[in-house]
């Protein structure tokens, strides 16, 4: 198959294009490389892709409806993987008007290209965030999601919303993947796993929100590419919109997420307790009934396995 994988330098996105060329696929990745975490990681993942005789990249911002134009019509992917995106909940608090270009706009240039090119199969990156303010668990995909607490699952939602009017409009068929807490090697330098680790190391104090009480449907990044690539497979019939959790219902304290990665780092991690910020949930909780009705049973990496897996990475790769 040839797929094109945007976001192809991020975290998902890199890992689900190694998988793709390790299975054989022909993958066409697509990034603007934009500094809202160090470049020089975006710029090693994207080294370790090139290696692949089956990887092609195009460095390119989503806004650019001529050049996106130009890259359907030059590559013909068959498939699509829309994962590039501005990420971050608090972010998108500090700065919420960064989202409306990458998320709003660009996602509008992708699902166009990919209506005008005629995909058939088109998974697109959705989130946990869309969820919203709430205790009750696991949550499933035809819960409630039209409460948003921050702009960022706002424009996670309005992704949603938007290919459902392409379905009905166009017949455009699409897959949005609710993402829980994604994690491991390779992972965002801006996401708590990360950060997390780099103060333990460095013996700084690591600040906890609602005094580490919050709990996470933490997902590591093996088994969320494991489900993307089943799901790419899967025949979206014309005319056909869907969406789907990816994720465990198997959510951890972050308190007791912390402790397991001291163990793996194998150092006392300084803890300072803070209020509950602004735009915050309390709980994240997957129900993923309807994705093992779809691609059968799927891994669960166990926490202290997925936490050593990037404790061991991030030795190797030091962020700077």
């Amino acid at each position: 198959m040839k797929i094109l994988v945007t976001g192809a330098a991020g975290f998902i996105g890199f890992h689900t294009s190694e998988l793709l060329l390790g299975r054989g696929d022909e993958v066409i990745g697509l990034d603007n490389l934009n500094d809202y975490y160090d470049v020089s990681l975006k710029e090693a993942r994207l080294a370790r892709l090139q290696r692949h005789p089956g990887f092609r990249f195009h460095r390119l911002d989503l806004s650019d409806r001529a050049g996106m134009e130009a890259l359907f019509a030059q590559e013909k992917p068959q498939r699509v993987i829309h994962l590039a995106a501005q990420a971050g909940v608090r972010q998108s608090v500090l700065a919420p008007m960064d989202f409306v270009g990458p998320n709003l706009v660009g996602f509008a240039q992708v699902l166009d290209a990919c209506r005008l090119a005629k995909i058939q199969r088109f998974l697109y990156a959705s989130s946990s965030s869309v969820y919203g303010l709430r205790d009750d668990a696991p949550f499933q995909e035809d819960d409630r999601t039209d409460r948003p607490q921050s702009f960022y699952a706002a424009t996670k939602k309005a992704n949603e919303l938007m290919a459902h009017a392409y379905f009905s409009q166009y017949k455009t068929p699409s897959l949005g993947l609710r993402f829980f807490t994604v994690y491991g090697p390779w992972g965002r330098l801006d996401m708590a796993p990360i950060m997390f680790a780099e103060k333990i190391r460095k013996q700084q104090t690591v600040h906890l929100f609602a005094e580490g009480k919050l709990k996470r449907d933490f997902t590591y990044i093996g088994d969320t590419v494991f489900a993307i690539s089943r799901l790419i497979e899967l025949q979206i019939a014309k005319g056909r919109r869907d969406i789907v959790n990816i994720g465990h219902s198997n959510p951890i304290q972050v308190l007791d997420f912390l402790s397991t990665l001291a163990g793996s780092l194998n150092m006392a991690p300084k803890i300072e307790f803070a209020p509950m910020q602004i735009s915050d949930v309390p709980l994240t909780c997957a129900n993923d009934q309807k994705l093992q009705e779809w691609i059968g049973p799927w891994p669960e990496t166990p926490i202290a396995t997925g936490l050593n897996d990037m404790v061991q990475w991030l030795t190797n790769w030091e962020v700077t």
